[in-house]
This record gives structure tokens, sequence and C-alpha cells, in this order.
């Protein structure tokens, strides 16, 4: 009889690897958002955002920006330049809703986002201290929405406005881009082996931006 042949390693079929586990909707949302720094629509992206954010649309522009810088961190300035021109654009906007279309929207405002006694007192926070309040807005998880839609409704001075608008956008930024162009790549570690954590911080500086906003202005 021929003997038969010890089994080889070549004989032994692999081991299956373990089912990849599913990417939690967050999770898969920070992945497409990523992909947007290497195609060309990225920064019109970030723009259309940017400029929604500032007078209706609730996520950030941050969210992008970050995502875009790291994806592409020689463009770091380009994306926080661009970024800050279209949201100082989309305040004015967010100005213009207010200043003309109050009566329309002022039902869902005070109904969802701000109580009547918020309300008048911020109307007496911006007789005082009108182009802080914009700048502390622009520059802060306070909402600027908020801030850029009421400013409108109660006329504070345009110039001023457009100046706080600027210098808080442009600082908030392009701080942003400056720390991602600079450290990057361990930033980027850091998200992604915390990105839960990130994710669950980001939401409470949103939601503390309500209640900061709320508490402030509420106190008139």
């Amino acid at each position: 009889m021929t003997p038969t042949a010890p089994p080889s390693d070549l004989d032994v079929p692999p081991e299956l690897p373990p089912p990849a586990k599913a990417r939690n909707p967050i999770r898969r949302l920070y992945d497409w958002v990523l992909h947007w720094a290497d195609t060309p629509f990225g920064m019109r992206a970030l723009f259309l955002l940017s400029f929604a954010e500032s007078s209706f649309f609730p996520i950030p522009p941050d969210v992008l920006l970050v995502a875009l810088c790291i994806g592409d961190r020689q463009k770091s300035w380009r994306f926080a330049f661009w970024c800050s021109v279209a949201s100082v654009l989309g305040g004015i906007a967010g100005y213009a809703i207010g200043a003309l279309a109050w009566e329309a929207v002022d039902d869902f405002f005070l109904r969802y986002i701000f109580s009547q006694e918020a309300f008048d007192g911020m109307r007496a926070t911006y007789d005082e201290h009108g182009l802080l309040i914009v700048f502390i807005a622009a520059f802060t998880p306070i909402p600027y929405k908020l801030i850029t839609i009421t400013a409108g409704v109660f006329a504070i001075n345009f110039p001023l406005f457009v100046l706080g608008s600027l210098i808080g956008r442009s600082a908030r930024f392009f701080i942003v881009a400056g720390l991602l162009k600079r450290y990057g790549a361990p930033i980027r570690t850091f998200i992604e082996k915390r990105f839960e954590l990130v994710t669950i911080a980001g939401t409470a500086l949103l939601i503390g931006g309500f209640v900061a906003a709320k508490w402030l202005f509420g106190k008139g």
C-alpha cells in the first residue's frame, strides 16, 4: 500500500475572515463626507453648506471643513476662506429673512427655537452689545442662524453686523483649518479611533449652544 502523505498546510482550508461589523450610520456619513475632499465638488459642497447653515440649515459647516482639510491639507486655507465667505453671505441672507420675512417664520421660530421671553431678552441685549453678540455667535457653538435672523428683525446696524460676522466666522474657520493643516495626521487618527466620542462631543456642543443662547437672552 502506498503510505498516505501527512496533510500539509496547503491542504488545510484557510480560515474565513470574521464578518465585518456594520458601520453605524454616523460613521458612514463621516466617510462619505470625507471623500468629497478628493472630488471636484468638495469646495462647492462646503460653500453651499456654509451658506445654508447661516440662515436655516441645522448642520454646522465645520463637519465638512474638517473632512476636506484632512483629505487635502494643502488646501486648508482655501477651504477656510470660502467657508468664511459663504457663511457671511448666508448670514446676510438670514438678516434679510429677519428684516423682510419675519412674519412668515416667526411662529415656527418662537415655537421651536426661542421662547418669547428669550426673544425679548435678545432685543435688550442687542441694544447694549450688538457687535459683541454677533461676534460671539459667529465664533462659538451658539447657533449663528439665531443671531442672523433676529439681527434683521431688530434692524441692528448692518455694517456692524457684517463686520462682527466676518471677524467671528473667519477666526473660527481659519483656526480649525490651521490646526488641521499643522496636525492633520494625528487629528485624523484621533477622530477615527474615537469617532463616537467626537460625535457625542460635537452634538453636546451644538445642543449646549442653543441652551446657552436661551439662557443668555432669556435673562433680559
